[in-house]
C-alpha cells in the first residue's frame, strides 16, 4: 500500500498533570503538586502517530538534532511507534521541546526551549523517493524550517499535480505552496494570514484565492470548520454531537484535522466530503481526550527525597533501561571517591555532559582497603554515596564490593565508560567488559594538584 507521508517540524511535548489548591506565597500563581508526567512526539511527530492510527504505511519526513532530545524523540518512535518510518533531514540548533504545566485539566503555563531550525542544506535522496511513492501528503508546519526548506518545497509543488497535499499552516513558517489540495488553518491564523478584514464565512474563500488552493478549511474549535472551494464559499461544516464533551484538551487536534483529511482524499473523497471526514474525526480525538491518548508515561521524579539521584544498584539498572527506552545515552564512571574534591566535581560534570544519564559506581569499604590499605577509606561507602548523589551532575550512585567494577559494568552496560586522564585504555581491565556490550571508554583529563591520598596526607 502507498505511504501516507507526514512533512513538517518534530518537537517532543512533555505534560505534567498535577492539582492545584493553593496559590503560591511568592507571586500571586498556582501551586502546582505533579501526579503524572507524560511524553510523546509532537508537532509533525504527533501527527505522524496519529496517521499510523488509521492508516497503515506512514513516513515522516522531520528534522531533530543528535542531541538528548532528538534521541529522546527517536527512541519514542522505536519503542511504541516502529511501523513509522523516518526520514531525517538536517536540523540546525536544538530539537525542540515543549512542556505544559497543567492542573485540574487546564494549562497553567507552558515552557518551549530549543532554537533548531532546519538548515538548508541537500536533501538525502530518499526524500523525493517517498513523495514519490505517496498516497497523500500532509504537510504539518510549525514554523521551524521544513516546510520552508527550498528543494523540499520544488518536490512538494510537483507532487501536489498528481496526489492530494494537505498543508497545515503555521504564522511563523512559509506560505502554502500553490496548488494544495487543501489548506487547514485554524481561525487565529487566517486572521493573521489574511490581507483583509474578513468575517469567518468570507476567510476561508479569500485565503484560498491568495494561496492558489483548491480548498481551504478553516478550522473553528468546537464549532466546526468553514469551508470554501470553487464551489462552496462560506460552507459552515459542523461537528458531531461529541464536541459537547466537558473533556476540553484540544493539543493535537489540528493535526487530527489534517492527518483526517489527508487520509479521506487518499481513499478517494473529494475536498468537502474530506474536510466533513475531519472534523468529524478532530472533535471525536478531542472528546476522547486529546493527546493524552497517544502519551507515554514517565516515571516521577520523587522531589522530596533528600538526595538528588537514584541509589542501590536495581534502582541504577531501572534508570539505565529508562533512558534507553527513550533512545538516551547512559554515562558510567567509577573509583573510591575518597574525601571528594574539586577534581572529582570538574570530571563528573564533563562526564554527565556525554551524555543523558550519569552513572556512578564506587568502591564498597573493603575494597577501598584492598586497592589503597589501612585507614581507608575515610568516609564510609554510605556516605560518599550519598554526597555524590547529592550532586546534580549525578544521575544514580551504585556500590560494588569487588576491588574491579567489571561484574557491575555486566550489568549496567553503559554506553560511555569514563575514567581520569591518567588511565590508559589497555590499563583498564574493565574495558573488555564496556567493548563488549558495545560501549565505549572515554578518557577524560585529570586537574593537576588534586588527589584524595594527598589530601588525607596533608592532614596528618
Amino acid at each position: 500500500m502507498k505511504p501516507l507521508v507526514i512533512v513538517g517540524d518534530s518537537i517532543l511535548d512533555i505534560d505534567v498533570e498535577g492539582s492545584a489548591s493553593r496559590l503560591s506565597p511568592e507571586a500571586p500563581v498556582p501551586v502546582v503538586e505533579p501526579e503524572r508526567i507524560w511524553q510523546r512526539p509532537g508537532g509533525a511527530g504527533l501527527a505522524a502517530v496519529l496517521a499510523a492510527r488509521v492508516h497503515p504505511a506512514v513516513v515522516l519526513v522531520t528534522a531533530t538534532a543528535d542531541d538528548p532530545t532528538g534521541r529522546t524523540l527517536a527512541g519514542l518512535f522505536a519503542a511504541d511507534y516502529p511501523g513509522i518510518r523516518v526520514v531525517g533531514i538536517p536540523l540546525s540548533g536544538a530539537t525542540a521541546t515543549k512542556v505544559r504545566i497543567r492542573a485540574g485539566g487546564q494549562s497553567v503555563v507552558r515552557v518551549d526551549h530549543g532554537d533548531g531550525y532546519a538548515a538548508d542544506n541537500a536533501l538525502p535522496p530518499e526524500v523525493a523517493a517517498v513523495v514519490e511513492q505517496a498516497a497523500a501528503v500532509c504537510v504539518a508546519d510549525y514554523g521551524r524550517g521544513v516546510a520552508a526548506h527550498p528543494q523540499l518545497r520544488t518536490i512538494l509543488k510537483a507532487a501536489a499535480g498528481r496526489l492530494p497535499v494537505v498543508w497545515d499552516p503555521h504564522p511563523r513558517g512559509p506560505k502554502p505552496i500553490r496548488g494544495c489540495t487543501i489548506v487547514t488553518p485554524n481561525q487565529a491564523e487566517a486572521k493573521q494570514f489574511s490581507r483583509g478584514t474578513f468575517s469567518p464565512g468570507q476567510l476561508a474563500g479569500a485565503l484560498r484565492t491568495q494561496w492558489g488552493a483548491r480548498a481551504v478549511s478553516v478550522t473553528l474549535g468546537a464549532r466546526g470548520a468553514m469551508f470554501a472551494d470553487r464551489r462552496h464559499a462560506g460552507h459552515h461544516i459542523l461537528p458531531p454531537d461529541t464536541a459537547g464533551s466537558s473533556r476540553s484538551d484540544t493539543c493535537g487536534a489540528g493535526d487530527r484535522f489534517a492527518v483526517a483529511a489527508a487520509t479521506a482524499l487518499a481513499d478517494g473523497a473529494d475536498p468537502l466530503a474530506a474536510a466533513t471526514a475531519a472534523v468529524d474525526a478532530a472533535s471525536r480525538f478531542v472528546a476522547a481526550g486529546g493527546a493524552a491518548g497517544v502519551s507515554s508515561v514517565m516515571p516521577m521524579p520523587d522531589l522530596s527525597a533528600p538526595t538528588g539521584a537514584v541509589t542501590g544498584m536495581d534502582a541504577v539498572l531501572t534508570l539505565a533501561e529508562r533512558v534507553r527506552r527513550r533512545g538516551g545515552t547512559v554515562v558510567a564512571t567509577g573509583g573510591c571517591f575518597d574525601l571528594l574534591h574539586t577534581g572529582h566535581v570538574r570530571l563528573l560534570r564533563r562526564a554527565r555532559d556525554l551524555g543523558d544519564a550519569l552513572v556512578v559506581l564506587i568502591n564498597a569499604d573493603e575494597s577501598v582497603r584492598a586497592i589503597k590499605g589501612a585507614g581507608r577509606p575515610v568516609v564510609p561507602a554510605e556516605d560518599r554515596a550519598r554526597v555524590l548523589a547529592a550532586l546534580g551532575c549525578v544521575d544514580g550512585v551504585a556500590i560494588f564490593h569487588e576491588t574491579s567494577p567489571a561484574a557491575a559494568l555486566e550489568r549496567l552496560q553503559p554506553d560511555i565508560w569514563v575514567k581520569g586522564g591518567d588511565y590508559t585504555g589497555v590499563e583498564l581491565p574493565e574495558a573488555d567488559v564496556v567493548h563488549r556490550h558495545g560501549g565505549e571508554v572515554v578518557l577524560l583529563p585529570t586537574v593537576p594538584g588534586y588527589s584524595s591520598s594527598k589530601l588525607i596526607a596533608a592532614t596528618h
